[in-house]
Protein backbone atom coordinates (compact mmCIF):
# COMPACT_ATOMS: atom_id res chain seq x y z
CA UNK A 1 0.00 0.00 0.00
CA UNK A 2 2.60 2.18 1.07
CA UNK A 3 4.75 1.61 -2.08
CA UNK A 4 1.21 2.58 -4.44
CA UNK A 5 1.22 5.55 -2.98
CA UNK A 6 4.81 6.60 -2.99
CA UNK A 7 4.75 5.78 -6.74
CA UNK A 8 1.33 7.81 -7.02
CA UNK A 9 3.08 10.67 -5.91
CA UNK A 10 6.32 10.20 -7.65
CA UNK A 11 4.32 10.11 -10.95
CA UNK A 12 2.09 13.18 -9.93
CA UNK A 13 5.24 15.21 -9.31
CA UNK A 14 7.07 13.81 -12.18
CA UNK A 15 4.00 14.94 -14.62
CA UNK A 16 3.73 18.25 -12.58
CA UNK A 17 7.10 18.83 -13.67
CA UNK A 18 6.97 17.56 -17.05
CA UNK A 19 3.96 20.15 -17.46
CA UNK A 20 5.88 22.87 -15.70
CA UNK A 21 9.00 22.09 -18.68
CA UNK A 22 7.07 22.04 -21.49
CA UNK A 23 5.48 25.59 -20.22
CA UNK A 24 8.58 27.27 -19.69
CA UNK A 25 10.12 26.02 -22.95
CA UNK A 26 6.85 27.88 -24.84
CA UNK A 27 7.66 31.04 -22.79
CA UNK A 28 10.17 33.54 -23.94
CA UNK A 29 12.38 36.90 -22.49
CA UNK A 30 11.67 39.94 -23.86
CA UNK A 31 12.98 42.87 -22.28
CA UNK A 32 14.23 41.42 -19.37
CA UNK A 33 10.61 39.95 -18.50
CA UNK A 34 9.35 36.77 -19.31
CA UNK A 35 6.71 36.60 -21.77
CA UNK A 36 4.03 33.87 -20.35
CA UNK A 37 1.88 32.28 -23.17
CA UNK A 38 -1.34 31.92 -20.86
CA UNK A 39 -1.28 36.21 -20.57
CA UNK A 40 -2.67 38.16 -23.04
CA UNK A 41 -0.53 40.14 -25.26
CA UNK A 42 -1.36 43.73 -23.02
CA UNK A 43 -0.11 41.89 -19.83
CA UNK A 44 2.92 40.39 -21.36
CA UNK A 45 3.81 44.08 -23.28
CA UNK A 46 3.45 45.51 -19.86
CA UNK A 47 6.10 43.78 -18.60
CA UNK A 48 8.70 44.57 -20.92
CA UNK A 49 11.37 47.23 -20.43
CA UNK A 50 11.94 47.06 -24.11
CA UNK A 51 8.35 48.36 -24.61
CA UNK A 52 7.39 50.75 -22.38
CA UNK A 53 7.02 53.19 -25.50
CA UNK A 54 4.61 51.07 -27.11
CA UNK A 55 2.36 49.98 -23.84
CA UNK A 56 2.60 54.24 -23.43
CA UNK A 57 1.17 54.63 -27.16
CA UNK A 58 -1.34 51.69 -26.81
CA UNK A 59 -3.41 53.52 -23.52
CA UNK A 60 -2.91 56.82 -25.21
CA UNK A 61 -4.64 55.17 -28.13
CA UNK A 62 -7.47 53.51 -26.02
CA UNK A 63 -6.46 50.16 -27.75
CA UNK A 64 -5.68 48.30 -24.45
CA UNK A 65 -9.05 46.76 -23.95
CA UNK A 66 -9.03 45.86 -27.33
CA UNK A 67 -6.03 44.16 -27.39
CA UNK A 68 -6.94 42.17 -24.42
CA UNK A 69 -9.72 40.15 -26.62
CA UNK A 70 -9.98 37.38 -27.98
CA UNK A 71 -8.05 37.96 -30.87
CA UNK A 72 -6.13 36.42 -32.00
CA UNK A 73 -4.25 38.87 -33.19
CA UNK A 74 -0.71 39.37 -34.60
CA UNK A 75 1.16 42.12 -33.38
CA UNK A 76 4.44 43.11 -35.02
CA UNK A 77 5.56 45.17 -31.37
CA UNK A 78 8.38 48.12 -32.16
CA UNK A 79 10.89 48.31 -29.10
CA UNK A 80 11.47 51.63 -27.55
CA UNK A 81 14.74 52.03 -29.86
CA UNK A 82 12.41 51.64 -32.33
CA UNK A 83 10.37 54.68 -31.69
CA UNK A 84 13.59 56.28 -31.16
CA UNK A 85 14.68 56.05 -34.43
CA UNK A 86 11.71 58.34 -35.43
CA UNK A 87 12.22 62.31 -36.00
CA UNK A 88 12.67 63.99 -32.56
CA UNK A 89 8.87 64.83 -31.18
CA UNK A 90 7.30 62.03 -33.61
CA UNK A 91 6.41 60.13 -30.52
CA UNK A 92 5.11 63.55 -27.72
CA UNK A 93 3.08 64.47 -31.18
CA UNK A 94 1.46 61.05 -31.66
CA UNK A 95 0.54 60.57 -27.43
CA UNK A 96 -1.40 63.82 -27.49
CA UNK A 97 -4.97 63.71 -27.06
CA UNK A 98 -6.08 65.84 -30.02
CA UNK A 99 -3.95 62.70 -31.77
CA UNK A 100 -5.45 60.06 -30.60
CA UNK A 101 -7.07 59.02 -34.51
CA UNK A 102 -3.49 59.25 -35.91
CA UNK A 103 -1.67 57.54 -32.98
CA UNK A 104 -4.52 54.28 -33.37
CA UNK A 105 -4.06 54.59 -37.14
CA UNK A 106 -0.10 53.86 -36.63
CA UNK A 107 -0.72 51.27 -34.03
CA UNK A 108 -3.75 49.16 -35.35
CA UNK A 109 -1.05 48.97 -39.12
CA UNK A 110 1.45 46.86 -36.77
CA UNK A 111 -1.39 44.14 -36.01
CA UNK A 112 -2.78 41.36 -38.70
CA UNK A 113 -5.72 39.35 -37.55
CA UNK A 114 -5.24 36.18 -37.00
CA UNK A 115 -2.25 33.81 -35.23
CA UNK A 116 0.77 34.41 -37.78
CA UNK A 117 3.34 32.15 -36.38
CA UNK A 118 7.29 32.49 -37.79
CA UNK A 119 6.81 29.20 -39.67
CA UNK A 120 2.96 30.57 -41.40
CA UNK A 121 5.15 33.77 -42.10
CA UNK A 122 8.14 31.86 -43.85
CA UNK A 123 5.65 29.74 -45.69
CA UNK A 124 3.31 32.83 -46.87
CA UNK A 125 6.74 34.09 -48.09
CA UNK A 126 8.30 30.65 -50.32
CA UNK A 127 4.87 30.72 -51.72
CA UNK A 128 4.74 34.30 -52.86
CA UNK A 129 8.05 33.74 -54.19
CA UNK A 130 9.98 35.60 -51.95
CA UNK A 131 7.23 38.10 -50.91
CA UNK A 132 3.95 37.67 -49.02
CA UNK A 133 1.33 40.60 -49.10
CA UNK A 134 -0.41 40.87 -45.54
CA UNK A 135 -3.18 43.23 -44.90
CA UNK A 136 -3.17 45.11 -41.60
CA UNK A 137 -6.36 45.62 -38.84
CA UNK A 138 -6.12 49.35 -40.02
CA UNK A 139 -6.73 48.55 -43.52
CA UNK A 140 -3.02 49.01 -44.81
CA UNK A 141 -0.63 46.45 -46.74
CA UNK A 142 2.77 45.18 -45.09
CA UNK A 143 5.13 42.95 -47.42
CA UNK A 144 7.25 40.05 -45.54
CA UNK A 145 10.33 38.49 -47.04
CA UNK A 146 13.72 37.05 -46.06
CA UNK A 147 17.20 38.09 -46.24
CA UNK A 148 19.37 35.10 -45.32
CA UNK A 149 17.92 33.56 -42.24
CA UNK A 150 16.38 37.33 -41.27
CA UNK A 151 12.44 37.63 -41.73
CA UNK A 152 12.09 41.22 -42.71
CA UNK A 153 8.53 43.37 -43.23
CA UNK A 154 8.23 46.41 -45.42
CA UNK A 155 5.39 49.01 -45.02
CA UNK A 156 3.35 51.25 -47.23
CA UNK A 157 6.22 53.97 -47.58
CA UNK A 158 9.53 51.16 -48.26
CA UNK A 159 10.51 51.26 -44.67
CA UNK A 160 11.94 48.19 -43.56
CA UNK A 161 11.72 45.98 -39.82
CA UNK A 162 13.44 43.20 -39.36
CA UNK A 163 12.14 40.73 -36.85
CA UNK A 164 14.48 40.12 -33.92
CA UNK A 165 12.46 37.99 -31.61
CA UNK A 166 9.93 35.66 -33.36
CA UNK A 167 6.96 33.55 -31.85
CA UNK A 168 6.19 34.98 -28.58
CA UNK A 169 2.71 33.43 -27.83
CA UNK A 170 0.32 34.94 -26.26
CA UNK A 171 -3.26 33.78 -24.80
CA UNK A 172 -5.24 35.91 -27.82
CA UNK A 173 -2.05 35.63 -30.38
CA UNK A 174 1.76 36.26 -30.80
CA UNK A 175 3.72 39.41 -31.11
CA UNK A 176 7.10 39.55 -32.92
CA UNK A 177 9.38 42.23 -31.99
CA UNK A 178 10.80 44.27 -34.66
CA UNK A 179 13.03 46.78 -34.36
CA UNK A 180 11.55 49.81 -36.50
CA UNK A 181 8.30 51.30 -36.57
CA UNK A 182 6.19 50.58 -39.35
CA UNK A 183 4.37 53.86 -41.42
CA UNK A 184 1.46 53.85 -43.44
CA UNK A 185 0.63 56.31 -46.34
Amino acid sequence: MKVSKILSVALVAFTMMAGTASFAQKTKMVGGAAMYPTKNIVENAMNSKDHTTLVAAVKAAGLVETLQGKGPFTVFAPTNAAFDKLPEGTVETLLKPENKKMLQGVLTYHVVSGNWSAADVMAAIKKGGGKAEVTTVQGGKLWFMMDGKDVWIMDEKGGKAKITIADVNQSNGVIHVIDTVLMHK
